[in-house]
């Protein structure tokens, strides 16, 4: 059984849909101790098959600057958002980047080329499709031969998605994308635990040695990241992004709802922007709404008098039909040094050439 579910870390991602466990996040509960130590086996041959597979692949450079934004954690982190900013200052400057990813949750195996128009989220993953509304985004199984397909493209830098346990590509510079929100028994590593014992996709100690620079993401509504938490990344460079509303959330009362890994930050964030939220309804990570779910948050909807409001991530999945009666709310990634991240991304890549 062990082996079995170690198997799917090669994205170090698990393969079913789930909301995240708040026992991850729990200090004082007996409840929660007892759930993590009775999972930590599992955890352990997780963190055996990760390590072995990183260690004995040997990386292929793809013949262009690969900027892998990734994390620690399964889940929830804003790597994403990251994904999609570092894009958009790297084409700013004038860098043909563009994006690649698993296409996790979509049909399609690629190579293929996300274009918004005619792909849903069925076909290549919510998360690629998000980030083809602002850049080139490319999905494939097979990492290196998508990044050959990019850069037979034009492609003279790619930003990985959810990357740094995937050790298929020669990397330039690998970000870990940790959230600065969430506490725990170690802040947002829970108990240090790796999955399904806990939310780490591997060990604190050996994510990090692969990490070139730290994303710490924060809400608007939090004035600095915790010096506690800062300390645990040592010498590495560390920069604070926030996660911003690109405009105000829909007037009027609203049921929330998102299928995220942490959607009880989607409710904190929503009622934080002035949202008057009068529900809000959790689904699992990556849910595939229902007619049957949109019924049931439609007519719960019509309880209050309200409308319905949601994340874009959970927007793209929605059918044109769904859509009509639902408003997404879009965030993006803000950095609080923008020309310092900018800098170290120009530095990192120029250095490597």
């Amino acid at each position: 059984m062990g082996a079995a579910i170690a198997a799917d870390a090669a994205e170090a991602e698990p393969a079913m849909k789930l909301s995240t466990p708040r026992w991850w996040y729990v200090r004082d509960s007996n409840h929660a101790r007892m759930t993590r130590t009775a999972l930590k086996p599992l955890g352990w041959v997780w963190a055996a098959v990760t390590a072995r597979r990183i260690a004995k692949t040997v990386p292929i450079d793809p013949g262009c600057a690969v900027i892998s934004v990734g994390n620690l954690t399964v889940g929830g982190s804003g790597k994403t958002p990251v994904a999609r900013e570092t894009l958009r200052l790297l084409r700013a400057a004038g860098v043909e980047a563009q994006g690649l990813s698993r296409g996790y949750g979509g049909r399609l195996e690629g190579p293929v080329r996300v274009d918004p128009q005619i792909h849903t989220a069925d076909d290549v993953g919510d998360e690629p499709l998000m980030l083809a509304q602002g850049s080139p985004v490319w999905i494939a199984r097979d990492r290196v031969a998508g990044a050959k397909a990019a850069v037979a493209e034009g492609a003279l830098a790619l930003v990985l998605d959810d990357g740094h346990q995937n050790p298929a590509l020669k990397k330039t510079v690998s970000l870990i994308v940790v959230d600065g929100e969430t506490r725990g028994d170690e802040w947002p590593f829970g108990d240090g635990s790796v999955f399904p014992s806990g939310p780490m996709r591997e060990p604190l100690k050996a994510g990090l040695a692969r990490a070139d620079a730290v994303v710490v993401m924060l809400p608007t509504d939090v004035e600095e990241a915790d010096p506690e938490l800062l300390a645990v990344f040592g010498a590495l460079p560390v920069f604070v992004a926030r996660l911003t509303p690109e405009g105000p959330p829909p007037s009027g009362p609203q049921v929330g709802f998102a299928g995220i890994a942490k959607p009880w930050k989607v409710e904190r964030s929503l009622k934080a922007a002035g949202c008057d939220l009068v529900d809000f309804v959790p689904f699992p990570d990556h849910a595939a709404y229902s007619d049957a779910d949109m019924t049931f948050l439609t007519d719960r909807a019509a309880v209050f008098d309200a409308g319905l409001v949601t994340t874009e991530k959970d927007w793209v999945r929605l059918t044109p039909e769904q859509r009509k009666d639902v408003v997404a709310w879009p965030v993006v990634a803000r950095f609080e040094d923008e020309a310092a991240f900018a800098a170290f991304l120009n530095d990192r890549i120029q250095s490597a050439r």
